[in-house]
């Protein structure tokens, strides 16, 4: 998946199959404001800093880069705010759920389940 391909979108239709696509194309994808070398809020920075901390590769969307796309990942996982974390096409969670899962461990025993 080219991870750019989302600035063309315009419609919520043409948003839900890419959103589709990347999260069941490749084995984490987070939807983020920013990238992962450039998060633009601190929340998105957590989530990179969790991924870094457990050393798994991941596909960042920068949901920044297209107002419709911004707004229909809120709609597909019925979840009201970014980031939001996918695993092998499973929505996990936003930052809070991510810090509370590596905290507990619980991120590190599902990231080793799913992925190896």
């Amino acid at each position: 998946m080219n991870q750019f391909d989302y600035q063309t979108i315009t419609s919520e239709e043409q948003a839900h199959k890419f959103i589709d696509e990347a999260v069941k194309g490749n084995d984490v994808v987070v939807f983020m404001k920013g990238t992962p070398d450039f998060p633009m809020c601190g929340f998105s920075g957590r989530v990179v800093q969790i991924m870094n901390h457990f050393k798994r590769t991941f596909v960042g969307v920068n949901i920044l880069e297209n107002e419709v796309l911004r707004n229909a990942i809120k709609t597909y996982s019925n979840w009201p705010t970014v980031p939001q974390i996918y695993v092998k096409g499973e929505f996990v969670g936003g930052a809070d759920i991510a810090v509370e899962m590596a905290q507990s461990g619980e991120l590190e025993k599902l990231l080793k389940e799913k992925l190896g």
